[in-house]
């Protein structure tokens, strides 16, 4: 979904877009004080790298986790060039504060105990990915990202240009998504569609790249505690509504789904219930 009249500061967001670009554009002995270390998934870099044969998509990003505070990387979300550091401190709070009300009506309007999501998501994990794609001579032969579900509860993704790519699989199809001028760009994840035992679906989606200019974007993810447990919400499940998924510590569904390759929808299947189906 689009969601519009979000109450975040156009201003706010005009500089977060600027800002980005401007660190996109870093001399590469910059960019270098940011790059991923080995066995790490923050800083600059590609992710889901799960084999040195698997074909790599046109693109590199810069991940950090901003919320919980004391998960930060102390050379990371710290050492940002300012004003940026702190606009995106102002930022991932308001994103982190929008993403908990999303989170608190789809409670309601599934009739949950208000405690289920609380317990769960109420000190979650946030961490943001921006995401840079840059102009391929045969866009044709190659994707900037693989079709996949995104693992988090909820995505919010920023458009940092103007130029097009996403899409999302819709009755089989690929449909391209035209963001709406000053709109977030919301997404179900996979914890979601386990949390909600499949009420919630996860999206399908993929990045396609041009021949001419390049595509930013940023994704701010919203996933449950680490130190919780992923499964169906208790008060969801029911002797009509049995649960589908399998519980699961949120660190070891990180662990799994980090040293996997993103290939469509396949990531959750190994916590559905056999006799269930998919």
């Amino acid at each position: 979904m689009q969601l519009m009249n979000h109450g975040m500061s156009s201003s706010l967001v005009e500089k977060v877009r600027v800002e980005i670009q401007d660190f996109f554009n870093l001399p590469i002995d910059e960019k270098t004080k940011f790059w991923q270390q080995p066995g790490d998934i923050e800083g600059f870099g590609q992710l889901f790298i799960a084999s040195e044969e698997q074909k790599l998509d046109w693109a590199y990003g810069f991940t950090l986790i901003s919320f919980p505070t004391h998960l930060r990387k102390s050379h990371l979300f710290p050492k940002l060039p300012l004003p940026f550091r702190d606009d995106l401190e102002v930022y991932s709070t308001e994103l982190k504060n929008l993403a908990l009300k999303i989170l608190d009506q789809m409670a309601k309007a599934l009739r949950m105990d208000p405690n289920d999501m609380k317990e769960l998501f109420g000190n979650g994990r946030q961490s943001l990915r921006m995401n840079y794609y840059p102009p391929c001579p045969k866009p044709e032969q190659v994707l900037g990202f693989k079709p996949h579900s995104d693992g988090a509860a909820l995505t919010i993704l920023l458009q940092i240009n103007e130029m097009d790519g996403l899409q999302i699989k819709k009755d089989g199809k690929w449909v391209a998504v035209k963001p709406l001028p000053d709109a977030f760009i919301v997404n179900i994840g996979d914890a979601l569609e386990i949390f909600t035992n499949g009420t919630y679906r996860s999206i399908e989606h993929r990045v396609t790249v041009n021949s001419v200019k390049e595509r930013l974007s940023f994704a701010t993810f919203y996933s449950p505690k680490l130190d919780g447990e992923l499964g169906p919400a208790p008060s969801l499940i029911t002797s009509k509504t049995p649960a589908l998924f399998k519980k699961i510590s949120v660190v070891d569904y990180w662990k799994r789904f980090y040293s996997s390759e993103l290939r469509g929808k396949s990531f959750i299947d190994f916590l559905r219930m056999q006799d269930q189906g998919t």
